[in-house]
């Protein structure tokens, strides 16, 4: 990574970088040595261990506050890849769906309000017209910076002044958000966006496009040897592994998606503000990978909502040490899987919170 103390200065993207500071240790050790205590065998919650000295870490307080509301932000965009045929879905489902979320008809909205989320729509790259929503509906946050990228597999799909401002759109909605927020949850939707997801895994990781590119919404053969192939044209033009900042920001613009772009910067954003942010599906892992090489102690704030079915995002969680806490083979994005992955987190924080420890409880420790 870059030496460099301050990339991007001058940039909201720098200043945000600067701002990001690793999770509070103090904490995070009084919660091991708090759950030790609690009236249970030490270990015996798992990985929801891990997750309570997390929170604690992030919040710098033990225990740490109960990670509610939540609110899952949908970043929008369109691909121009499209227009190579790795997708049978037309692309104007893009704003079809954006209006089904603002119409409460999508899944994330069910499973948001199953467990009373929030959910906030953000267009960072639609390329159809978007209808008003009637009253009451989510909010839908205008941040469009182009309608859709350009052709990935034929050259660059944006600028890098563009994947830049599509950083920064995620950086503004996590801080806005946040405040509200006990929880960001990362959300997506961009017809044929496993696509780029797929370049930048094997940009970020140096897996093969055979080993990263999945069948998405369910492609037949044909057409996900026909993905593979844009995957591999596009990964090509890349010479090596990002291994700076700004060389990161070069590949997040040659084959990225402008989603891809506002859920990097979402990430970045919830780091900045201490916030934990919970990850969702392969767009999330891929955009993960781009937050990490910008700013690797973003991941300190980052969570693994579930381990979904193409093959790309375990190898992003395997390449950012994520470990995800659900594994129900789910593909469908919008912020689902990571939604699913709420009462877990909720469950570890009320846990380090309200359970007795054994003096309090008055309950006999086992013999040393």
């Amino acid at each position: 990574m870059s030496t460099d103390p301050s990339p991007f200065a001058g940039t909201l993207l720098g200043d945000t970088i600067a701002a990001i500071t690793p999770r509070d240790a103090a904490a995070e050790r009084a919660a091991r040595e708090r759950l030790d205590r609690m009236t249970k065998p030490p270990g015996s919650l798992g990985v929801l261990e891990d997750v309570a000295a997390q929170l604690a870490g992030i919040a710098g307080s033990c225990p740490a506050p109960l990670p509610a509301p939540a609110t899952v932000a949908v970043f929008a965009g369109d691909h121009g890849v499209h227009a190579q045929g790795v997708t049978p879905w037309p692309q104007e489902v893009t704003a079809q769906m954006v209006a089904n979320f603002l119409a409460g008809g999508a899944v994330v909205n069910a499973f948001a309000a199953e467990l009373g989320a929030v959910v906030a729509v953000v267009d960072v790259g639609v390329a159809g017209r978007l209808e008003p929503a009637p009253f009451p509906a989510p909010e839908l946050i205008d941040r469009r910076i182009r309608p859709g990228t350009a052709d990935l597999a034929v050259g660059p799909a944006m600028t890098v002044d563009e994947a830049r401002r599509a950083v920064e759109v995620g950086i503004e909605v996590a801080t806005t958000l946040a405040p509200g927020s006990g929880c960001l949850v990362t959300g997506d939707m961009g017809i044929c966006n496993t696509t780029p997801a797929a370049a930048l895994v094997c940009a970020f990781t140096g897996a093969t496009p055979q080993e990263a590119t999945g069948r998405g919404t369910g492609i037949d053969d044909p057409t996900l040897a026909r993905k593979i192939e844009v995957v591999a044209r596009a990964v090509g033009r890349i010479p090596s592994r990002p291994a700076t900042p700004e060389a990161a920001l070069a590949v997040l613009a040659e084959v990225g998606g402008l989603e891809h772009a506002a859920l990097a910067g979402f990430v970045l954003g919830a780091a900045a503000t201490r916030t934990p942010v919970l990850l969702d599906g392969v767009i999330a892992g891929s955009a993960a990978l781009v937050a990490a090489a910008l700013c690797p102690t973003a991941l300190e704030y980052a969570l693994a909502g579930h381990a979904g079915a193409e093959p790309g995002h375990a190898l992003a969680l395997q390449a950012l040490g994520l470990r995800p806490l659900l594994g129900l083979d789910l593909r469908l994005g919008e912020g689902t899987g990571a939604l699913l992955a709420l009462p877990l987190v909720a469950g570890a924080a009320r846990a380090l919170r309200d359970v007795a420890t054994f003096d309090s409880a008055g309950v006999t420790e086992k013999g040393r």
